[in-house]
């Protein structure tokens, strides 16, 4: 896997989150995905991802910064939203804020094996 097949890889992987493409995950994610040190599954990561939406109707992920060094990936993800109601455990109730993600994912064949997520709560906590 080179770095630019895997940077295309993930790109499509966003795609498919911000299309809520939730048939064609599997193609991107591995059937026995790990998230912040937990098998949650293939079943369990698309459930967190479409809580997200509920909870984020207007959800859209944009990669602001993207690093590809095989099989790794670290990105910057930012967010310009407006959740529901609770979100992190802090209630938004409908305000718009903005935060990043940093995240990295590690690949098996081609597809997002593990994943660890630090979200930048204190952000939120500033806009409220």
């Amino acid at each position: 896997m080179t770095k630019i097949g895997l940077s295309d890889i993930y790109r499509s992987y966003i795609d498919c989150l911000n299309n809520q493409d939730w048939p064609n995950l599997g193609q991107f994610v591995h059937d026995d995905v790990h998230y912040n040190g937990e098998r949650i599954g293939l079943s369990g990561y698309r459930e967190m991802l479409e809580g997200d939406f509920r909870a984020i109707p207007d959800l859209h992920f944009d990669i602001h910064l993207l690093i590809c060094e095989p099989p790794l990936v670290a990105s910057r993800l930012r967010f310009d939203c407006t959740p529901t109601g609770l979100l992190f455990g802090l209630h938004v109730n409908g305000k718009r804020v903005s935060f990043t993600e940093n995240v990295f994912y590690e690949f098996k064949d081609e597809r997002i094996e593990k994943v660890w997520s630090v979200i930048d709560k204190a952000a939120i906590e500033t806009q409220l």
